[in-house]
């Protein structure tokens, strides 16, 4: 059985209490998939990621890193509805229920790529870069998810700016969500469990 734990995360700045833009280009993205890549080699294990509206910037910052090869499988870029079902095996009843943005889709989008690509851990990104709203959900609104063997971890986060900036802020979540399950989960175990 898999616990899911979930939070959901508005990142404000602390003078203003405003949303916090994200530049499309950040440095911080590089040295967490460094660590995300040494933390899965030095506990032997391999990765796989499952993309939709970063549409391949997760795996892309992965590749990027020297030796990545030996523990990155691979991603699904699942932009569309139908690959999420049909590639993923993304239920087509979540999808019509919580719609292709939210955190049982996400979760979903990474047990569905770490079966695909028989990976020991996976993570997942799903959202509404904008400019216009995405099934509802506001432009901004971004949901990731990491599963080990020993846990499933989702969260929302929220962002402003232009398409560019909210999928570098869903990149580097990712990477973020992917490092803490892997190096230290019990930093995530204590957000509040949820469906």
């Amino acid at each position: 059985m898999v616990t899911v734990y979930v939070v959901k995360v508005r990142v404000a700045t602390p003078r203003t209490g405003r949303t916090a833009r994200r530049p499309a280009v950040t440095a911080a993205s590089p040295n967490v998939a460094t660590r995300v890549l040494a933390s899965a080699r030095q506990q032997g294990l391999s990765v796989a990621v499952a993309e939709s509206l970063t549409g391949g910037s997760v795996c892309a910052s992965l590749v990027a890193i020297p030796g990545a090869s030996d523990v990155f499988r691979g991603g699904v870029v699942a932009y569309d509805s139908s690959i999420k079902t049909s590639v993923l095996g993304v239920s087509a009843e979540l999808l019509a229920e919580a719609g292709p943005v939210s955190l049982d889709v996400a979760a979903a989008m990474a047990l569905g790529v770490q079966t695909l690509l028989h990976s020991d851990v996976a993570a997942a990104t799903t959202g509404s870069a904008g400019p216009q709203s995405h099934g509802g959900v506001e432009a901004g609104t971004v949901c990731v998810a990491a599963v080990t063997g020993t846990g499933l971890w989702a969260r929302t986060v929220r962002f402003d700016g232009d398409r560019d900036e909210v999928r570098a802020g869903a990149n580097e979540a990712a990477l973020a969500l992917l490092e803490a399950a892997l190096s230290d989960p019990d930093s995530i175990s204590s957000w509040r469990q949820g469906t």
